[in-house]
C-alpha cells in the first residue's frame, strides 16, 4: 500500500513541478543565475521530501514549493521593471580582458582564477590571451570571448556598446564609448525621440551607428 502511495505522490509531484516550471518561465531551465540555482535546489529537495515522507499531507508538503515559486515569479517581474534590482539579483557583466590585457583587479573581485580564464578562452577556440580583444564574464558565469580581427583596421574595433537599456541610461558604457549624456540625447532627438523612457534598447554598433529599439506601445 505504501509503495502505491509513493507512486501516486511521485506522479502528482511530477505534474505539479512541470506546471510550476512552465509558469516560472523558460529562463528557469536555461542559463541559471545564482538565485535561480538556489531556488532550483530548494525546490528539488522539497519535492524529494514530499515523495519520501508519506505521513505529511501532500498540500502541506507543497506549500513551501508554491511559496518559493511565487517569490521567484514576483522577483522576475520586478526585475523587468527595475534595472537596479535586476543587477542586484543577477549581477552585471564584467570585462576581464580588454585588447589582450587582463584586468587582475576585476578578476579578484569576481574570485576568478587564471586557470578558469585560460580554459574558457581555449573553449572559445582562441589560442592565446593576446589574441583576445574583449573577454566578458556574464552574470551566468559564462565567458564571452571576442577575438581580434585578423586584418588591420584604420579605426579601432570595439564590440557593440549598450547605451540605453529599458529606458535607463548606462553611464559606465557611455564613458567606455567616450561619449556623454548630451551627445546621446542629441542623437536620440535627431531620430525623433524626446523621451529616454520610450527607448527599450539603444546600442552603439562597431561602425559607430546607433541602433534604437523603442518600447512597444
Amino acid at each position: 500500500m505504501e509503495v502505491f502511495t509513493i507512486v501516486l505522490r511521485t506522479l502528482l509531484v511530477y505534474m505539479i513541478l512541470l506546471i510550476i516550471l512552465r509558469v516560472m518561465g523558460k529562463r528557469e531551465i536555461g542559463e541559471l543565475s545564482v538565485i535561480d540555482f538556489v531556488v532550483a535546489i530548494m525546490i528539488a529537495e522539497l519535492a524529494v521530501v514530499s515523495i519520501e515522507n508519506v505521513k505529511i499531507p501532500i498540500f502541506e508538503a507543497f506549500t513551501p514549493i508554491i511559496v518559493l515559486s511565487i517569490i521567484q515569479i514576483v522577483l522576475a517581474y520586478l526585475s523587468l521593471k527595475s534595472p537596479k534590482l535586476r543587477h542586484l539579483i543577477d549581477g552585471k557583466p564584467t570585462v576581464l580582458i580588454k585588447d589582450g590585457k587582463i584586468d587582475e583587479k576585476e578578476m579578484k573581485k569576481q574570485r576568478y582564477n587564471f586557470d578558469d580564464l585560460l580554459m574558457q578562452i581555449r573553449e572559445n577556440n582562441v589560442k592565446d590571451v593576446s589574441d583576445v580583444e574583449f573577454a566578458i564574464l556574464e552574470p551566468s558565469g559564462e565567458l564571452s570571448v571576442f577575438e581580434k580581427q585578423k586584418e588591420e583596421d584604420e579605426q579601432e574595433r570595439s564590440y557593440p556598446i549598450p547605451l540605453v537599456i529599458d529606458g535607463e541610461m548606462q553611464m559606465e558604457q557611455l564613458e567606455r564609448a567616450k561619449k556623454d549624456e548630451l551627445w546621446l540625447r542629441r542623437e536620440l532627438r535627431k531620430a525623433g525621440i524626446d523621451s529616454l523612457k520610450s527607448v527599450s534598447y539603444c546600442v552603439l554598433q562597431e561602425n559607430g551607428i546607433l541602433y534604437i529599439d523603442l518600447k512597444d506601445e
